[in-house]
């Protein structure tokens, strides 16, 4: 399944880089953004990691949560988080429940070999729970800052 514009945002519970668990009913109420991203520590997933909490302040001022979502274990999103000093939540998908449910745990290839992983994607989800706007196979540099204007556009229409 792949989610559109529109949707509501699926149901999901899930751990964060504290243990701390995260549920869909704890965020409704305001807009949040769940990036979705495929590995901890490698060159693009910490530059969007670095890029989105770099921006957590002026995310914060505009009424909007980040999110990011990878199939990495708790303990691996720690060391991610110390290591380069983020401050968005990281939320572990070992089960890819989420990661499936919104159409970006998908077949890849490289060099001719074929693999399951996840498509960098960006989801923005307004306080009533549905995706206001997504960004499929996204490129990094850029990236986080062109979410942060979405959120300030929602967050002014809210």
């Amino acid at each position: 399944m792949t989610i559109s514009l529109g949707d509501k945002c699926p149901d999901f519970n899930l751990p964060d880089d504290r243990g701390e668990m995260v549920s869909l009913g704890d965020l409704l109420g305001k807009p949040f953004v769940l990036y979705f991203y495929p590995k901890d520590d490698t060159s693009g997933c910490t530059r969007e990691a670095v890029d989105f909490s770099s921006l957590a302040k002026d995310f914060a001022v505009a009424g909007v949560a980040v999110f990011g979502v990878s199939p990495d274990p708790v303990k691996k999103h720690q060391k991610f988080r110390d290591k380069h000093e983020l401050t968005v939540r990281l939320l572990a998908d070992e089960e890819k429940s989420l990661l499936s449910a919104f159409g970006v745990w998908v077949e890849k290839s490289m060099y001719g070999r074929k693999y399951m992983g996840v498509e960098r994607t960006t989801a923005l989800i307004g306080a009533g729970g549905e995706v206001r706007q997504l960004w499929p196979k996204v490129k990094v540099p850029g990236h986080a800052e062109e979410v942060l204007q979405a959120a300030r556009q929602l967050s002014e229409t809210a």
